[in-house]
């Protein structure tokens, strides 16, 4: 293999989280749309999103300690 394996790496990862994102969002939430109807599916998409709310806020300070760091390094 002579490609770069850490862009192969972070693409992998980008595609696993955005595939996981998209079966909880759509196929999970479209779930309880069938099944339960859409005041259900709504409460359930505010749930999944206050849910997801820590973990984008981790992201984002790791992103941010990140960008400190390599601004820092020269």
């Amino acid at each position: 293999m002579a490609g770069d394996l850490r862009r192969y790496a972070r693409q992998t990862q980008v595609r696993l989280i955005t595939g996981g994102l998209f079966l909880l969002f759509i196929v999970g939430d479209g779930l309880i749309l069938l099944l339960y109807g859409p005041q259900a599916a709504a409460l359930g998409l505010i749930c999944l999103l206050v849910g997801l709310a820590p973990l984008a806020l981790i992201w984002l300070a790791l992103v941010g300690i990140e960008w400190i760091v390599r601004k820092n390094a020269n």
